[in-house]
Order: C-alpha cells, then structure tokens, then sequence
C-alpha cells in the first residue's frame, strides 16, 4: 500500500543544531584534551607517528571501544532495524573475531609498519601496491560515503533539513577535531561516542519493554508481533512470523553481510590501524572484546526499534499510519527512527537523531585518520617525495584528511542525486571490494602467497562478482536497474563469487609456484636502527613540552620497553596467534553456525517464554558492552587520571612518587 509522505517530527533547525553544534563541541574538547596530553605525556600530538599510530600504546578497553565505534556505522543502526522489521534477522560480528588473527600477525610479521599497504609495497612491489591501493581507498569511499548517506537521510526525514547540507556538515566537525589530535584523538572520541550510543540503546529498551504506553513488557510485544505476522507476514519465514530465526531471506542477508564485512574490516585501513595503534601484548584481546562488545548496539537495536516498528505499524502514533511503510523508506533505514518517533515522540526522534550522528561521527573519525593514513605514507611518501621529513608528513596528514572530508561528501551527494540508498550500497559493496580481501589477509598471515596470486586474486573476485551480481540479476529478473541490481539474490551471487574467486584464485596460483618469504623484510619496515632508542621511534621524537619528572611519563617509557620486549619475543607472539585461531574461530562457529542454523532448520517460532528470554539475553548482552567500552577504559587510566588530577591542581610535588608496582597510563 502506497504511503504519503512522512512530515518531519523535529524543526529544521533541531538538525543544524545537532550536526554543527555537538560536531563543534567535540572539536573543542579535543582541543582541550590535545593541550592535556602534550603537556602531560610522553606523546605529542605534533609529531607524524604519534599522529598516526598513537604511538602503538593504546590499551585493550580503548582498543575495544574503538573497534565497537568503528564497525558501528548508520547501517549498523539503521540496516540492523530494517532486516528485523522486514524479516527478523540481525547481524553478525565474526569478522572482528577473524581480524583478531590479523591484529596478531601485524605485531609478529611488521610491528612498526603504518599501513597493512606498506606491508604489501615492501613484500610484493610497486604493481601489487597500487593493485591494492584501488581496492582500500574503493573500500573507504563506499563506507565513508554510506555512512554520510544513511545519517543524511535520517537527519532530512526527522528534521526536514536540507539533505546536502547535512551530507556536507556531518564531516565538517570531525575534520576539525581529528586534525587536532589525530589517532589519538579518534580513540578518546570513538569512547565518548559508543557510551552515548550504548546508553540510549539501553533508554530506549527500558521505555519499550518496561514503560512504554504502547508496549511496555515482553509479553506485550510477543502478542502484538504475532498479531502483525496475521496482518502482514513475512515471505520465507516458518508461519510468516517475525518470532523465528527460519528467515529465508534473513540467512541471504546474513551472507551477504559476512562477506561484504569481512571486505569492509579487511581492507579498511582504519581496522588495521587500531591493530596497529594497540599494545602487542593485548592486540588479540582487545578485538575479542570489541567483538563481543560491538554485537550488543545491533541486537538492542534490532530487538527494540526493529521489532517496535513491526508492533505499531498499525497504530495512530506510527509516522506513516494508516499506511504502511513504503520500499524506498524502508531501504532508507527509516523503520528505526519512526519506531522511535512512536513509542517517544519528539523525545525519541531527538534521541535517535543524536545516536546516529555519534555513530556516523566516529565512524567517519576512523575513515578520515585511515585514509589520511594511505594517502601521506602510501601515496606521498613512496610515489612523491621519499625523502619527505616527518614535519612535512604530519602536514600531509592535515591535508589529506580535509581533502577526503570532502570527498566522501561528494560520492554520498552523487549516490544521493543518482537514487542510491543505504539499502543498496550496504548490500552491493561487498562484491566490489570482497575479491581483495583474502590475498590481503595472506598477504600478513602466509609466506607462500606470491605477488601473482595476490594480484589475480583480488582481480578475478572484482570481475567474477560483477559478472555474477549482472547475469543473475538479468536471468532472474530480466532487467538491469536500481532496483532490481539491489535485490537479495543477484546480491547474494556477487558477493560470495568474489569472495571465493579471490580466495579459490590466490591460493591455486601461489601454490602452483610458491613463493618463501623472509618475515624479516616486513619487521624491518620502520624499525629502529641499532643502537636507536625504541622509544623515540615510537613517539616519533622527544615531546618537548612534556614533564619528564611525571610518574605518568616514566611509566609511558616503562611500557614502550615491555612492549618492545614482548615484540622481540617469538614465544610470547607464537602464543597470542594460537589464542586469536582458536578464540575467532570457536566463536565465529558458535554465532554463525552453532545458534542459529538448528533454529533455522527446525523452524522454531519462539514461544512467549524463550522470547522474554530472549528479550532479557539482550538487555544483559548491552550491559556487559557498557562495562568492556565504558567501565574498562577507565579502569585502565586510573592512575594516568590520578596524577593528571593531582598535576593541575598541584597536590603533587615535582618528584615521582616512590611507589611500586605496575603504572598504568593512557
């Protein structure tokens, strides 16, 4: 049934506020906090590693709350919503848990590198490189420009606001604090971020399941989606209920959406970038966490305003009643924020509207710093000036991100403009990018892998997705367009051709000839001279600014030695890399294969009590997030905190205090 068009629930000028105001009062914090950590750390924000890397000293907790705010995109949000209002499915988060492997692998094969494409340059060449220097940036714009398209259309459809506008000044402010602070300064916002998000999830689970006039219980809403299966059920589930994990279309996103991540994780340089920036004895741990972490913000959502929007299509404080909703709004990702808009009014569209400007900020953080990234080491550095000084890096970086502001500005206006939404870049992305995504992973992770099989890998998965997404698109539904190059089953082809051709090709051509790589070739990429003090590597120069009498600065240099310790131990790597095989894949297999494939094929639909179980496994699962990415970072800066404190309001002298054991400092 047609819909009419939705008025917008909050003023224009509720949109300008949020994206300018709270994008400019990070911009400030940063500011402040920048000041902080120059003048009272080992690490300036001045020079171009700490830049960077954050000078590969980040702790687990900021590791994971980083990697939560990362892979927490407006799709995240919005798609998790969208695929549980159409089929009750939600996403997965096993490729965190696989890139744990590769988070290991980079400390053990290349612990001073920039860029996992630094990695590939010094081991297979100029050709390779640039092969994959198409594939990552490719990656980066379609997640930083589907970012700036899914919060763009929310931000319009609650508030009216001009949608260009908002594409243009959603980055404006994020630009200005990641110039201020660099990777650093991501970590420390990604933080801020993902506790907003985490307790807004929870404000809006506890008004759905506990206080909401128009649900208000578990039970409640059991009976008011089995009353919406009658009115409107869902083509491929058992009984047409949204009570099931047998989705048929639901299992086709959810390999869609495995293949399109484990592209959008393993060729995004941000990722690699966190595992860069981590200490080398907490890398695989950090990432573990994240994962598990990270799956909390897409179940909460999906089960609260995923299944809210299914429950009160039908009633008068729904956005679009008495119609339902239309394709185009649903491909938007716009079942969230009218379920918000019904259960809160102003006060849910607002909350909403201020959760995904957080995830589309930070996330968008990440994108800038990891394309400023390939752009100063990979691009300038090797193909430009060579000899260029780290003072001209670092201002290469300042450049590189304002330019891609505007860039991943740009593409979101062209898919805009062209009739592209969320919906079918989410599910396109994947067969463009995923050939690439195992020779990269090889790349770190196999001394066999020759450059041949690198390059045909990611090059024959490009051209056999393609040709798979166009035929089947064209055999199934006779023609090519929008729309029908967006649905589940040519979709489907083209992602898992890609990723298997480039997975199938790489290993058949390197093993016909393969290759015995030197790992020492990689762990000599911006490793310090002998006789050369690590710690001035690390930090890419003394601070001048620093105190050195403060305990905090002494433990930063404690640390650096621990940590260039545990890189020259084999034993202690060797150990890590074990945990992260046997932890990613025994979770990989439990969330993807163990959970949901029984109930798949037994074509269980919950009963009322394994729903509110259900429903209470959530709540717990967002909590235990709250405590990894909000509790834990702080627990890990406690005496950093301590100190600061006691510096600014000079409760300490100028002596270290003579304390033992382990400091621990951001």
């Amino acid at each position: 049934m047609a819909s009419a068009a939705v008025a917008p629930i909050l003023p224009e000028g509720a949109g300008y506020g949020v994206v300018v105001g709270i994008g400019f009062f990070f911009a400030f914090l940063m500011a402040g906090v920048s000041w902080m950590q120059n003048r009272y750390t080992q690490y300036s924000t001045k020079t171009s590693e700490e830049f960077n890397t954050a000078s590969r000293s980040i702790k687990p907790g900021l590791i994971a709350s980083g990697v939560v705010s990362a892979w927490t995109w407006a799709a995240t949000l919005l798609q998790s919503s969208t695929v549980a209002y159409e089929y009750d499915a939600a996403g997965a988060t096993v490729q965190i848990f696989m890139f744990s492997v590769l988070a290991c692998k980079v400390k053990q094969n290349a612990p001073y590198c920039h860029t996992f494409l630094e990695i590939i340059y010094h081991r297979y060449g100029r050709v390779t490189h640039l092969v994959f220097i198409f594939f990552a940036m490719m990656t980066n714009i379609l997640v930083a420009s589907q970012l700036l398209l899914g919060g763009s259309a929310v931000v319009t459809a609650l508030t009216g606001m001009n949608v260009y506008a908002a594409v243009f000044l959603i980055p404006l402010g994020v630009c200005v604090y990641v110039v201020l602070g660099g990777l650093r300064a991501t970590f420390l916002c990604d933080y801020s971020h993902t506790i907003i998000v985490m307790i807004i999830i929870l404000y809006f689970m506890f008004t759905t399941y506990t206080s909401s006039d128009l649900i208000g219980s578990p039970t409640e809403m059991y009976e008011l989606l089995k009353e919406a299966a009658i009115k409107r059920p869902v083509e491929g589930n058992t009984d047409g209920s949204y009570l099931t994990l047998k989705s048929n279309y639901g299992l086709i996103f959810g390999v869609i959406q495995l293949c399109s991540g484990m592209g959008t994780v393993f060729l995004d340089q941000g990722y690699w970038q966190r595992a860069i920036a981590s200490r080398p004895s907490s890398a695989v741990r950090a990432y573990i966490m994240g994962g598990f972490a990270w799956f909390a913000i897409p179940f909460g959502f999906s089960t609260t305003l995923g299944l809210a929007a299914v429950a009160l299509t039908d009633n008068p404080r729904y956005p679009t009643y008495p119609n339902n909703m239309t394709s185009a709004q649903v491909s938007a990702g716009l079942s969230a924020p009218f379920a918000a808009a019904a259960l809160l009014g102003k006060h849910g569209a607002v909350a909403l509207l201020i959760t995904l400007f957080m995830a589309v900020t930070s996330s968008s953080s990440s994108e800038l710093i990891a394309v400023s990234s390939i752009l100063t080491f990979d691009v300038y550095k090797v193909y430009v000036k060579p000899s260029a000084t780290p003072k001209e890096l670092i201002f290469i970086s300042h450049v590189m991100i304002c330019v891609f502001g505007v860039i991943m500005a740009i593409f979101a206006c062209i898919w805009n403009a062209i009739g592209i939404d969320l919906g079918w870049l989410f599910v396109v992305m994947g067969l463009l990018i995923g050939g690439a995504v195992f020779p990269a992973a090889f790349a770190v992770t196999w001394k066999g892998q020759t450059k041949a099989g690198a390059i045909s890998g990611a090059i024959c998965g490009l051209i056999a997705g393609l040709t798979a997404w166009l035929v089947e698109c064209k055999v199934y539904y006779g023609e090519l367009n929008v729309t029908t190059t967006g649905q589940s089953y040519p979709t489907l082809a083209g992602n898992m051709a890609a990723v298997l051709t480039g997975l199938l090709v790489s290993v058949v051509v390197s093993v016909i000839k393969p290759d015995n790589f030197d790992w020492e070739v990689t762990r000599s990429i911006n490793a310090p001279a002998a006789g050369e003090n690590p710690i001035i590597v690390q930090t890419g120069g003394e601070n001048p600014n620093h105190n050195h009498h403060l305990r905090t600065v002494q433990d930063e240099e404690k640390e650096m030695i621990e940590d260039e310790a545990v890189v020259e131990d084999p034993k202690r790597l060797r150990q890590a890399f074990v945990l992260a095989v046997v932890a990613s894949t025994v979770l990989s297999f439990i969330m993807d294969f163990l959970i949901p494939i029984p109930m798949f094929l037994s074509h269980y639909v919950f009963s009322k009590g394994f729903f509110i179980g259900w429903v209470v496994i959530s709540f717990i699962w967002v909590f235990g997030a709250v405590g990894l990415c909000g509790i834990l970072p702080i627990w890990e800066t406690r005496t950093f905190l301590k100190e600061l404190f006691s510096e600014i309001f000079g409760r300490s002298g100028t002596k270290p205090k003579a304390e033992t054991g382990t400091q621990e400092s951001e």
